[in-house]
């Protein structure tokens, strides 16, 4: 059986580059309004008008790119996303750019975000399908794609900046999309989709699909509960990093020099992570590595903060919980590609990332509430065993026995019976859904 790689390369190429971008705009974008405004309330509000946008479009753009393709709807991101970041500088040094344009140009760009990554991610089974890869491996390349260009892309959008200044920054970033989207264009044949990928864009209207969609979220026990456990894990996560590791590293640590090298330890961790996944996922038990990756990426780096250690301490702790990180989200990925009915993909994938993000400014809200009133030690340990007594549960078992992987088919000869039959895919596909 032939194997065509260059579908899952594309793929990938085109997700790195086109997050890349998105990495550029999170740092340039900011400094530039800061530059021209000299507002930190207008900075502030200028990244609230950058970050609604990405919940938004997840939870209902989803329905969009499952009725108008994944190839498309991914080359079609990019370009807008391309075209509006483009128009910052180009409308800066021509007739002027007033702040409320600014922000609906930020606003609209970050629309089609999510969406454009939630293309990419629907078709990497068909891709993987395409290049005789395994669906762990091929989604522990994506992860590793895109913690690696966020790690790499911060560093270098800092560099261009205080060389070049945010503007020319802009300009770079708008190229990185057009260079995503002629990617994909060119490496990712139009005949690649889901076998359902069309019937679903025909099953009524754009509401209907929205709320099908949330059904099958909320009808599928398995998918139920990582949203659940995800959206706990993020409000933790969020504590964490937003409010008690810089409280931490500014009065124990060193300071900025300190939080930035934890952070970059733990992306470099997790980049790592996703790359050792990719090769060896495929024959872990699914939900004992789970459980473990979750244990050993939460509490620890929480209660060694609330320790203090030495810094060179603390930078080992969280470079072992970065590469126990590296395996969750690959895990994630593998399990809702399996369960999700291709048709269905783009728009149950935007629910539940909506859902998972929803409670992470709760989480920074309340640990600085907590911080202030109970101090930062007791806040620490409290979070570190919660988020140990949650990420325990998929033990408990009930709907977390169904994550497991499922058996293949042996291969069967075919028969003159079977000339009619349904497509392999779809019924490959109502399978899986009754796992």
């Amino acid at each position: 059986m032939s194997r065509d790689r260059r579908p899952l390369a594309g793929l990938l190429i085109g997700h790195t580059v086109s997050l890349t971008g998105n990495v550029l705009t999170l740092i340039a974008l900011p400094l530039y309004v800061l530059a021209e405004t000299r507002s930190p309330a207008a900075t502030g509000l200028a990244g609230a008008f950058a970050t609604a946008p990405v919940v938004l479009g997840g939870a209902f753009g989803g329905v969009l790119v499952d009725r108008i393709g994944y190839r498309r709807a991914s080359v079609l991101a990019d370009v807008v996303s391309g075209v509006t970041v483009a128009a910052v500088p180009v409308l800066h040094a021509t007739v002027g750019l007033p702040f409320p344009a600014l922000l609906a140009l930020v606003f609209v760009s970050g629309l089609l975000d999510t969406p454009g990554q939630t293309a990419r991610t629907a078709l990497l089974p068909e891709a993987a399908a395409a290049a005789g890869v395994p669906i762990e491996r091929a989604i522990g390349w994506l992860e590793a794609t895109s913690r690696g260009a966020r790690m790499i892309g911060a560093p270098v959008a800092g560099l261009l900046v205080g060389v070049l200044g945010p503007l020319p920054v802009l300009a770079v970033d708008a190229a990185t999309f057009a260079v995503s989207a002629l990617v994909v264009t060119v490496l990712v044949p139009r005949g690649l989709r889901p076998s359902t990928e069309e019937a679903g864009a025909e099953a009524g209207g754009y509401w209907r699909q929205f709320a099908a969609g949330l059904r099958f979220l909320v009808r599928e026990p398995l998918l139920r509960a990582l949203v659940l456990l995800v959206l706990v894990t993020n409000l933790f996560d969020a504590a964490k990093s937003n409010v008690l590791l810089p409280v931490v590293a500014d009065r124990d640590l060193g300071g900025p020099a300190a939080f930035g090298l934890l952070v970059g330890t733990m992306g470099g961790g997790a980049l790592v992570g996703s790359l050792v996944f990719s090769a060896v996922g495929h024959r872990l038990p699914r939900r004992a590595t789970f459980v473990i990756a979750f244990a050993v990426c939460g509490p620890p780096p929480l209660w060694a903060l609330a320790a203090a250690p030495p810094l060179p301490v603390m930078v080992a702790v969280v470079a072992v919980a970065g590469l126990a990180a590296g395996a969750i989200n690959p895990l994630i990925g593998a399990v809702e590609l399996e369960r999700v009915p291709a048709a269905m993909r783009a728009r149950v994938y935007g629910v539940i990332g909506a859902g998972a993000w929803a409670a992470m400014p709760v989480g920074a809200l309340g640990a600085g509430l907590a911080t202030d009133r109970f101090g930062t030690t007791p806040t620490l340990l409290t979070i570190g065993a919660c988020y140990l007594l949650v990420v325990l549960t998929p033990l408990l078992g009930g709907p977390w026995r169904a994550m497991r992987r499922p058996p293949v088919a042996p291969p069967r000869p075919t028969l003159p019976a079977d000339i009619g039959a349904d497509h392999p895919g779809r019924r490959e596909q109502s399978e899986v859904r009754q796992t």
